[in-house]
């Protein structure tokens, strides 16, 4: 959700996709691998893997090797094993801006989330697919 000066990307940094779907982010076994390469127990903490046997463990404790009897992931909170409302990895940084708090290792879900290019009528809040709608509209 960070944006740089060459980025084409219309994101307006408004957090309502953070706010709304990231309780539901599900890492893929190559995020997870990457957070365990890079020692990032603060990201890892926030997951549960399930196993083959229905075990649930946190990331955090789990190695490389681990990860091929992994068969799912969910993000919970670390300390009571809740179901989060909010990803926790969202940063506000003024009144109607956010910022994600891990952006170069968000998980690929986050990264390839762009309600403007699939315009998904259900997520009509999103300021960014508003404005390629009237873009849309003036050249038609």
């Amino acid at each position: 959700m960070e944006k740089n000066e060459t980025d084409d990307e219309p994101c307006e940094q408004c957090g309502l996709c953070c706010r709304i779907f990231g309780p539901g982010i599900t890492p893929t076994i190559s995020n997870v691998y990457i957070w365990m390469e890079r020692g990032r127990t603060d990201i890892l903490r926030w997951f549960l893997a399930f196993r083959e046997d229905g075990e649930p463990l946190s990331c955090a404790d789990l190695g490389p090797e681990d990860l091929c009897s992994v068969v799912t992931f969910e993000m919970r909170h670390p300390q009571t094993g809740d179901y989060v409302t909010v990803c926790p990895f969202l940063r506000r940084v003024a009144k109607q801006r956010y910022l994600c708090g891990i952006h170069d290792v968000k998980p690929e879900m986050c990264w390839n989330y762009q309600p403007w290019i699939w315009g998904e009528t259900y997520f009509n809040r999103c300021p960014a697919l508003r404005a390629q709608q009237k873009r849309s509209r003036r050249f038609d």
